[in-house]
């Protein structure tokens, strides 16, 4: 099978075919209304009490890296940890699922306090800055099933809250093109190797991280100030979550 020369944009770090996959970087998603950005809030969502204990959510949406570093500057999240989900590899290898062989996506498990921060809030940040929900097959430079829109659910009610949130914003056009982001049942998630873990926060001048991803931050940071945390909840540093 040929593969696409910017399938692995996500692994290079900085050398010359970085530069190279980075000319190709596409737009941030179309939109035909919201010029802010910012996703209506969900009309179904689930606002628990202080004490309600945690939950976790696994979110997909392209490489890993930004997805993370989105979610570690969210108030009420706990631990965004990247890894893989969705295939058919028991514990997959980084290269193993950048093959495209595993069925496996670059994944996001986010554990959260739904007392500070509802399931349906992280759906509506995911959707207004973390990726292109219409993409197919790729999510900017990087090519292939593992960079795919997905949203792995735990339980019925994230389920409920996914499926509405999805349709309500295809009932309100949002975007020129339909949603491709799927939505399935979480099932086995495996971390990432450790020098993918807070990567953005350690490699800040990686020029991939520079032009795909500190945008990203940006843009939580103004369309959702009330949710922005400064400091990062790091996998590295267990002080910092909270």
């Amino acid at each position: 099978m040929t593969r696409h020369p910017f399938r692995n944009a996500c692994a290079i770090l900085g050398i010359a075919a970085t530069a190279l996959a980075l000319s190709f970087t596409l737009p941030p998603p179309v939109r035909a209304q919201s010029t802010q950005g910012r996703m209506p809030a969900p009309a179904l969502d689930e606002t628990l009490k202080a004490g309600s204990g945690l939950q976790t959510a696994i979110f997909s949406g392209g490489c890993f890296w930004g997805v993370q570093a989105v979610f570690e500057h969210v108030k009420g999240v706990r631990q965004a940890v990247s890894g893989y989900t969705g295939g058919h590899a028991v514990d997959p290898s980084y290269e193993e699922v950048s093959s495209g062989t595993t069925g496996d996506a670059e994944s996001v498990r986010v554990t959260f306090d739904p007392a500070r921060v509802s399931y349906g809030k992280l759906l509506q940040i995911f959707f207004s800055v973390a990726l292109d929900p219409t993409e197919v097959g790729h999510q900017g430079p990087d090519w292939g099933t593992q960079y795919r829109s997905e949203l792995f659910v735990n339980g019925a009610k994230q389920a409920r809250i996914a499926h509405a949130y999805v349709a309500q914003l295809e009932a309100a056009h949002v975007f020129r093109h339909p949603i491709a982001t799927r939505i399935d049942a979480a099932g086995p998630f495996y971390p990432a190797e450790a020098y993918h873990q807070d990567f953005l926060f350690h490699n800040p001048d990686n020029p991939y991280i520079e032009i795909n991803d500190m945008p990203k931050l940006d843009s939580l940071k103004a369309l959702f100030p009330e949710s922005w945390r400064a400091a990062p909840a790091l996998v590295s540093n267990p002080d910092q979550r909270t």
